[in-house]
C-alpha cells in the first residue's frame, strides 16, 4: 500500500497541509501517517513549573483531537503518531519506516527565531530526504 507521512504541529497551517494530503491520499489510493515531533514548543516556557508535565500532556491531547476532528470524514486509512525528536529526522524516520510515496508538510511565510536558527522543515526535508516532498504553502499568492 502507497503511504503518505505528514507532519502536523499546534499551528493551523497544520490543518490545511492535514486536508491537502488527505485528499491527495484518497486521490492516491494511499495510507495516511499523521506524524508529529515533540519538541520544546509542546511544553510551557519554564521548565521549573508545577504543571509542566501536565501542561505537555494536555497539549498533546488537543493535537490528537484536532487531527482526529479534521479526518473525521476522510474516506481512507489514516494513523497517528507521536514521536519525541526534532520535526526533519522524525519525518525521515517515518517515511523510511512506510516506505513512504511523499512527505507533506507546510510553509510558513513568516520568519521565526527557531526557523532562523533550525531552518524551515521542509528546507530541511527537501536537503535531506531520499524521497519527494510537497511543500504546502501558508497562502497562495
Amino acid at each position: 500500500m502507497t503511504t503518505l507521512v505528514v507532519g502536523v504541529d499546534h499551528r493551523d497551517l497544520s490543518f490545511k497541509v492535514l486536508a491537502v494530503a488527505a485528499d491527495l491520499a484518497v486521490k492516491l489510493g494511499a495510507d495516511l501517517r499523521v506524524v508529529h515531533a515533540i519538541d520544546l514548543r509542546d511544553y510551557p516556557v519554564d521548565p521549573d513549573s508545577a504543571d509542566w508535565e501536565q501542561h505537555a500532556e494536555a497539549a498533546l491531547t488537543e493535537l490528537r483531537g484536532n487531527v482526529e476532528r479534521a479526518l473525521s470524514t476522510h474516506e481512507g486509512h489514516w494513523t497517528y503518531a507521536v514521536q519525541v525528536g526534532e520535526p526533519v529526522p522524525t519525518l525521515k524516520t517515518a517515511a523510511d519506516e512506510h516506505d513512504a510515496m511523499m512527505i507533506v508538510v507546510g510553509h510558513h511565510k513568516h520568519w521565526t527565531p527557531v526557523r532562523v536558527t533550525r531552518g524551515s522543515v521542509g528546507a530541511g526535508l527537501s536537503r535531506t530526504a531520499h524521497r519527494p516532498v510537497l511543500i504546502v504553502p501558508e497562502s497562495p499568492q
